[in-house]
């Protein structure tokens, strides 16, 4: 009798493997790390990207970019992540992070088509990416939280290229002063918490408008305008519970049958109403900041007692009101002591470009710090924000490390020629896969110059002549077209940049490289039901 097919897999579904699979997960992976090429670098294009509601985003964070796009595919999900993680980690360096990992998987094609083993390209890549960690620090530049000016190049490094070069300066002196306000120092060890910097962005007027206040900024105003405008030496009352009569769980109908018995009705609602108001009087809370509503008439009541109020605050400003200003917040008004209270030596009203905010300042904690952005249009003060994040982060993971490297393809040139050397200590076919890793990081300074419009092969040819000759901090000034100094060039980033961005890229193109088999169900749950259908 003829053998009989069986069948392992559900009807419908489809598989890939071998070879097809791998040149299917690298051409989409390479396809992404093309998308955002050509944002790399201060000369690097920007991206509109429109959603299905129509909103429209123009950026060229690659991290940014890539979480817009919205990418079905599995292989190229990876290179996603790889630009998700450095966000995460650094802050900066997301579109370097992608590049890396679709050159690292494009090098690797070749050695496939060469017959080399994907284990083997995979120990080569490891073997490269741990060298390059050791390199690296033998070409790192000291930095202190007193280095105000190396920190401040560092700031407007992060922000170069970002729509904001002619207020760099600007921008980066608010930057540096925000992380220092926020660092912490125990047992030698610095931290710095980038949570506790709140920015608050406002189309109108100049980016040179952009200021930095020591204290809390909401985006709201007070409940009454005949409540008070300032504050002075607030204790300040935090609530996540509503000022109004609660609504009763279960269905209720009350039977009224005389004009009276309505009137009783309402005198009662508002006695119940005047009691919830006391409780909060009585705290001796001079500004309340409540999560949920607060009825029109404790609104009243309120501002007879001169208390500031605001109602529907964001569970976020409610946290960093708490943090500021050392108020707990409340779930009870039976339970609250005057230990649970803030305090703030201003809460303030202002008029911010016809609209109103409000300014919690001199704070108990010192170290709350809000940034106020201003642009000229909604588009530019978003991009101004994506801007001064990158940056807050890049300073405060610098001043974590205490160390960073230049920029403008220095340190990639240098590890390349250095791997290449490392690379003919090897033995086995891992040299090959080294050698490739090496290759692989020149694309950084080969992009660069491509998107400044200058002759890669010239660049690059000149950048090994420069550190061959010693020079590691020789890397090419996309302005002038030169190789000259980064150092000197102010081009400077934090050491975890480069060492994030290489360790990911790498991982992710390992990670690939070893699948070799790619199944797709037929739109079935792994318990056999169907899946339902989704609107993505």
């Amino acid at each position: 009798m003829a053998a009989q097919p069986i069948f392992i897999l559900r009807e419908g579904s489809q598989r890939t493997h071998g070879s097809d699979a791998q040149n299917n997960n690298i051409m989409a992976a390479k396809a992404v790390a093309e998308a955002v090429r050509t944002t790399l670098g201060p000369m690097g294009m920007d991206k509109m990207l429109v959603d299905g509601m129509g909103d429209v985003v123009i950026t060229n964070d690659g991290a940014t970019i890539l979480k817009e796009m919205d990418i079905e595919h599995p292989g190229a999900k990876m290179i996603v992540e790889v630009a998700k993680t450095q966000d995460d980690e650094v802050g900066d360096g997301t579109t370097t992070a992608a590049v890396l990992a679709g050159e690292l998987l494009k090098k690797a094609e070749d050695l496939l088509e060469s017959g080399v083993h994907p284990t083997l390209i995979a120990a080569g890549y490891r073997l490269g990416a741990n060298k390059a960690e050791e390199i690296l620090k033998t070409i790192t530049i000291d930095v202190t939280p007193e280095d105000t000016e190396t920190l401040e190049k560092l700031a407007a490094t992060a922000i170069t290229g970002k729509g904001a070069e002619s207020y760099k300066d600007h921008l980066s002196a608010l930057t540096v002063r925000a992380v220092r306000s926020v660092v912490e120092e125990n047992d030698g060890k610095i931290t710095a918490d980038i949570g506790d910097i709140k920015i608050e962005r406002r189309p109108g007027s100049s980016i040179q408008d952009s200021e930095i206040i020591e204290g809390v900024i909401i985006d709201k105003e007070r409940v009454h305008p005949s409540m008070p405008e300032l504050v002075e030496n607030a204790k300040v009352l935090l609530l996540s519970i509503p000022i109004e009569l609660k609504k009763t769980e279960t269905k209720a109908e009350i039977k009224i049958s005389a004009p009276d018995q309505m009137q009783s009705f309402l005198d009662q609602e508002e006695a119940m109403l005047r009691e919830i108001v006391d409780k909060v009087i009585n705290t001796g809370a001079t500004a309340v900041f409540c999560q949920k509503g607060i009825d029109d008439l404790a609104q009243y009541y309120l501002t007879k007692a001169g208390i500031f109020a605001m109602r529907r605050v964001k569970k976020s400003d409610m946290e960093q009101l708490s943090r500021a200003t050392g108020a707990k917040i409340s779930t009870s008004l039976e339970e609250i002591e005057e230990s649970d209270l803030g305090f703030a030596g201003q809460v303030e009203e202002k008029d911010v470009t016809g609209s109103r905010m409000t300014f919690v300042t001199d704070c108990k904690d010192k170290k709350a710090t809000s940034i106020l952005l201003r642009g000229g249009t909604e588009h530019v003060v978003e991009g101004l924000e994506r801007a001064l994040e990158d940056a807050l982060r890049v300073v405060g993971v610098a001043l974590e490390d205490r160390k960073v490297v230049v920029g403008g393809g220095a340190p990639e040139i240098e590890l390349a020629l250095r791997l290449k050397e490392y690379a003919s200590t090897l033995k086995g076919r891992e040299q090959l896969a080294v050698m490739k890793f090496a290759e692989s990081l020149e694309v950084i300074p080969l992009t660069l110059a491509e998107n400044a419009g200058l002759d890669p092969i010239d660049m690059l040819v000149e950048l090994r002549s420069q550190h061959e000759k010693g020079n590691k901090q020789a890397g090419l000034n996309v302005y002038t077209g030169k190789v000259e100094n980064m150092f000197d060039n102010n081009v400077i980033e934090p050491l975890r940049i480069k060492t994030q961005a290489i360790n990911a890229a790498t991982e992710a193109a390992i990670m690939i490289l070893r699948i070799d088999d790619v199944i797709a169900s037929s739109g079935m749950s792994a318990s056999g039901a169907p899946m339902p259908e989704m609107d993505m």
